[in-house]
């Protein structure tokens, strides 16, 4: 049996990934910050509740705790949870916005990493998936074609810019891991008020897809729904 964590796995992309790797097979953790409404997400998924702020390193570290001693071992880790930012114009962005945005988007992906690797190491086959964003590529919010051209977001997009190279660094440090960072598209979800035009199912493909790989798939890349994306 494959076993499978997911953070922010109460709604969104999450629980529509959670879903989906139940259906394939999948023991899931989902995880998610607040108890009322993870445990209620768990019961609808079939899923095992872990209470998980990736904010906080007590909670983390209890919930690595929790599935060592449940499972003894990880194959799966979806980085999922994550922010929209403080909505400023470029300007008017702080350090302390930039820091609280990170510290979910990306301080909370390592933190997370970090704890459960040795449950990793101890998987099979053990894969990372790292949930980015289009908005995290140079390449495309600098396409004047692309829609990520027009959100100028600072903390935000740079925070999965940020994300992809902590993907990176993991990979050439762990190559029995595989890592890998993904961006589902502008997918309609709590985190933009359900303004994108991929529905949730669209959006999960990828996260999925790359959930799924196994020894021989890539380690250190930035997929979408195409392929391989520039950044």
């Amino acid at each position: 049996m494959t076993t499978t964590l997911i953070t922010g796995a109460n709604k969104g992309l999450g629980f529509e990934t959670a879903r989906r790797l139940i259906e394939a097979g999948h023991t899931v953790y989902a995880g998610a910050r607040d108890p009322r409404l993870g445990q209620e997400a768990a019961e609808r998924l079939g899923a095992r509740f872990v209470q998980l702020d990736v904010t906080d390193d007590d909670s983390v570290e209890a919930a690595a705790a929790f599935v060592r001693k449940d499972a003894g071992r990880l194959d799966v880790l979806v980085n999922n949870a994550g922010i929209v930012g403080v909505r400023k114009p470029v300007g008017e962005v702080t350090g302390a916005d930039m820091r609280s945005t990170y510290e979910t988007n990306v301080f909370g992906a390592v933190r997370v990493t970090r704890a459960f690797l040795p449950l990793l190491e101890a998987g099979k086959d053990a894969v990372v998936v790292n949930v980015s964003s289009g908005l995290g590529s140079l390449a495309a919010t600098n396409d004047p074609t692309r829609v990520e051209f027009s959100v100028a977001a600072l903390d935000y997009n740079s925070s999965k810019t940020a994300l992809v190279m902590v993907t990176s660094q993991y990979a050439k440090a762990y190559p029995g891991i595989r890592f890998n960072a993904v961006d589902p598209g502008y997918t309609a979800t709590d985190l933009n008020g359900h303004s994108g035009p991929k529905t949730v199912e669209e959006g999960a493909d990828i996260i999925v897809r790359m959930a799924l790989i196994g020894s021989d798939g890539p380690t250190g890349g930035f997929f979408d729904a195409e392929g391989p994306a520039a950044w």
